[in-house]
């Protein structure tokens, strides 16, 4: 029970990581909320602002919101923060006037 408290903190204190191991395989932390997903872009919001990952054949292979914490594999090409001040998804009226 407690490391489960420890880690809703840490998210919540804007703890973020990559670990990219030998750009097939990625792990995520700091994870607030999954934006979409196909086979070759990644679109996520992390405590340090929107990431998206690019590359092919990429899988979303363990996702947990609650505790942050993404892992995908795949070939990937590239991976790009968006603007820092936005920590939180549009909604779906802030999507359309976009």
């Amino acid at each position: 029970m407690m490391n489960e408290v420890n880690k809703k903190t840490q998210g919540q204190n804007g703890i973020h990581n990559i670990i990219l191991e030998g750009r097939k395989k990625m792990s995520v932390s700091g994870v607030t909320d999954v934006d979409s997903f196909d086979e070759n872009t990644v679109l996520l919001y992390t405590t340090m602002g929107e990431l998206t990952v690019r590359g092919n054949d990429l899988h979303v292979n363990d996702l947990s919101v609650e505790s942050g914490e993404m892992n995908i594999e795949g070939e990937i090409k590239s991976i790009v923060y968006g603007d820092p001040d936005r920590r939180s998804p549009l909604s779906f009226v802030g999507k359309i006037f976009r």
